[in-house]
């Protein structure tokens, strides 16, 4: 289960031990920093395993250095298009959110994180789950028939060669940012071989805003 709390030390006296567990004076459970005025935390599911999403606490938390460079040479990182592509949905945080959560419960959505499998061990968005852009890119030497594969997880039947996209999954996939064309590669990838536009979302903000938001990241 990836790590989200963490503990007091034993060697605390009891009485230092309520004050540090015991809310002060005028606080409520409501965290001082939540998503929306209406929504202080979202629960996910990670591989299974229940994980809550919230904003950094810390009002004085600045952005991983990571994730804090402002001009990377382009090309290969070029500033992406608002649309990944016709018919295909951009989404915002809140309505990424929304998919996180009922991909959980609901088989025929799948969250995916494009990256490389070594960024993608450096921290990922809870609820994901890895598809590298180059394992779907047959231009960048992927194997079909690891594609077909993973079209098949995806939910795409095969009657010989000819794919069936009627009970295909909506995919939601990200990568690392505005600037960075992993998650595009990817849904032109699925779209150039016939994946439904309408049941592809994209989530253009990426790891770079969901840093930027102070929203929780896991290491897998």
């Amino acid at each position: 289960m990836p790590e989200t709390y963490r503990f007091l030390p034993r060697a605390l006296p009891a009485v230092f031990l309520l004050a540090a567990l015991l809310p002060a004076a005028g606080q409520t459970d409501s965290p001082e920093v939540g998503i929306t005025a209406e929504i202080d935390r979202v629960e996910v599911l990670h591989e299974g395993e229940p994980v809550v999403i919230q904003r950094e606490q810390d009002t004085f938390n600045t952005v991983t250095p990571d994730f804090s460079m402002t001009s990377r040479p382009c090309p290969p990182y070029c500033i992406q298009p608002m649309s990944a592509g016709p018919g295909i949905e951009t989404l915002g945080e809140i309505e990424f959110l929304d998919y996180l959560q009922r991909a959980g419960t609901d088989d025929s959505i799948l969250v995916i994180d494009s990256r490389s499998a070594e960024e993608y061990a450096r921290g990922t968005i809870p609820g994901s789950v890895n598809v590298p852009w180059s394992e779907l890119h047959l231009g960048a030497g992927a194997d079909p028939e690891t594609v077909e594969q993973y079209l098949e997880d995806f939910g795409v039947m095969f009657d010989g060669d000819f794919p069936n996209f009627a009970d295909a999954s909506t995919l939601v996939l990200f990568c690392n940012g505005p600037w960075c064309g992993q998650s595009p590669t990817n849904l032109r990838t699925l779209t150039n071989l016939g994946y439904p536009p309408d049941r592809l979302k994209w989530y253009r903000g990426g790891m770079q805003l969901w840093h930027l938001l102070g929203l929780t990241v896991i290491r897998p």
